[in-house]
């Protein structure tokens, strides 16, 4: 598999996974242990909605590839969406994750950490 020719869609989907796993560990960190607390909060982190505030915070601070791969995402979406989900917030969120799938397979693990701080950030930020 050459990850650098994988479809928007293909990158979000793991790129979906890896952030998902990483905001459950992050809740586990902080000793939120009850399962009605961990899906109260996980939601907050990893909605579409929560993408859209962590891309719009953060889209200065991508690089011209990062840009290109969240581009990528966002443009090759399902046509298909959540009737409770805004249509423009999926797509930004489609696109960010297609950044995060694309770091995670391109093994940039250290650039990878440096976005997933940003994006836990934003949304810690959010709550205080």
């Amino acid at each position: 598999m050459n990850y650098k020719l994988l479809n928007g869609s293909n990158l979000a989907y793991i790129g979906d996974a890896y952030y998902e796993l990483v905001v459950r560990q992050h809740l586990l960190n902080l000793n939120v242990t009850k399962n009605k607390d961990l899906k109260k909060l996980n939601i907050k982190y990893v909605s579409a909605n929560a993408h859209m505030k962590i891309y719009t915070q953060i889209q200065d601070r991508l690089t011209e590839e990062e840009r290109n791969i969240y581009l990528r995402g966002r443009n090759n979406a399902p046509h298909g969406y959540r009737k409770n989900v805004d249509k423009t917030a999926y797509l930004v969120s489609t696109g960010f994750e297609a950044i995060i799938g694309y770091l995670y397979l391109a093994k940039n693990y250290q650039r990878l950490d440096e976005i997933m701080a940003l994006a836990l950030a934003v949304i810690e930020k959010e709550e205080s």
